[in-house]
């Protein structure tokens, strides 16, 4: 299976600018070019997918070029609701040198920043040079724009959609690359770049996106009780990266398992059936969680997640190293409570048990452990003396659900 017709089949490919660009990846070696904005210090697990295409594309012979937006990420991109929060540029520096470093150490890319040349040109060259090839009912004609405009949009997002064509253009005289990859919500800004390149320099360039990676009600991807999966293993640890893709939806986990992957048709088809002859056993989802952390964190990492998970499930907390037990921590949302406190009234004070009457009968009935020892007295009084690891208690309730208190 050629690059390409493997794209399709696993469902990366969206909208496509020519029907001469199958030819193209399947047999030439071109340079393209993914773009993000510094807008934070790590990618998310919702860049995966399209990081992902961007390697895919790379082990097939071509070469890729991240463009990091120093430049527009002082703008920022349209969003479909509201303006976002502008940045300063001492924030946009500092997240560019950390995705810089991250692109390279995981992806291997070569990295640039618009605002290299962006920010060399005048406001009378950019509406000479530029602007005067942008028609304002061809820019209203986009879908993020038209969607914003009974609320309103400024000048300032209405102008991102220029800059972005700019970065092609540039791209393209500089370094040849006549490819932007980009995920859906990208393709009218892809689609500007293309014409501002025909009409300025009578050169075919081409694009084409792939479909945001969702959730079964459609929501996006990426966040597990509101917190967003980071890659960076500091802000997300790889045992809490393995625990958000092994709980992966059932009636979406092929789907993953093709964007996330390298995985191949036979292993995903096979796993496929597993899923559905025994979606309990949950193989899918193993195999998602260790690809994808093998995959950017290494064997070590995914051996501690792994020692994380087994450790939690039977209740040893021992079997854990300080730095295990650092992650695992991570990956739970912690509670205050008063030092010296009943039991009871922490369970009850945190929403852990609805009620004291509740809340005794788990102590009685021997479903309540602190830090991986039972405790059968509900006047227990539970204090800083308890704690773990920096004043943080670990309590269980019955196999599977923890809570983290802090006094």
């Amino acid at each position: 299976m050629k690059i390409y017709e493997e794209l399709v089949w696993r469902g990366l490919i969206k909208e496509c600018s020519s029907p001469k660009l199958e030819d193209m990846l399947n047999n030439e070696s071109v340079t393209f070019y993914i773009g993000t904005d510094p807008t934070g210090s790590s990618l998310h697990i919702g860049h995966y997918s399209s990081f992902l295409i961007s390697k895919r594309l790379k082990n097939a012979g071509h070469n890729p070029i991240l463009l990091v937006g120093g430049g527009t990420g002082l703008i920022g991109d349209p969003r479909p609701s509201a303006e976002r929060s502008m940045i300063t540029k001492e924030e946009v520096d500092y997240n560019f040198e950390c995705l810089k470093r991250q692109a390279i150490d995981i992806f291997g890319f070569e990295v640039v920043n618009n605002y290299d040349w962006i920010n060399e040109i005048s406001i009378l060259d950019f509406l000479r040079d530029y602007g005067k090839y942008f028609n304002i009912n061809y820019m209203l004609s986009k879908d993020i724009v038209a969607r914003r405009l009974d609320d309103g949009i400024t000048y300032t997002e209405f102008s991102y959609m220029i800059l972005q064509a700019l970065d092609f253009m540039h791209l393209y005289k500089t370094r040849n690359c006549v490819l932007q990859v980009a995920g859906q919500d990208q393709w009218g800004n892809i689609t500007s770049g293309i014409e501002l390149t025909r009409r300025k320099l009578g050169k075919e360039v081409f694009g084409f996106t792939m479909p945001l990676v969702t959730k079964a009600d459609g929501t996006k991807f990426g966040k597990s009780e509101g917190k967003a999966i980071w890659l960076d293993k500091k802000q997300t640890s790889s045992y809490e990266l393995y625990q958000f893709l092994v709980n992966s939806e059932d009636s979406k986990v092929v789907n993953y398992l093709k964007t996330l992957t390298f995985l191949t048709r036979e292993e995903i088809e096979a796993l496929e059936v597993c899923a559905k002859e025994a979606p309990f056993k949950r193989e899918a989802q193993k195999a998602l969680a260790k690809a994808v952390v093998l995959d950017l964190h290494g064997e070590q990492e995914f051996e501690k997640a792994m020692n994380i998970t087994n450790a939690l499930f039977k209740g040893n907390l021992n079997m854990l190293t300080e730095d295990e037990l650092k992650d695992a921590l991570q990956g739970f949302e912690v509670m205050a409570a008063e030092n010296e406190i009943t039991l009871c009234d922490v369970l009850v004070n945190s929403k852990i048990a609805a009620s004291k009457r509740e809340a005794r009968e788990w102590i009685h009935a021997g479903s309540i452990q602190l830090n991986a020892e039972k405790i059968s007295d509900p006047e227990y009084i539970v204090s800083k003396n308890d704690a773990i690891f920096e004043n943080k208690t670990i309590i269980k309730r019955g196999k599977r659900n923890y809570y983290v208190i802090a006094q």
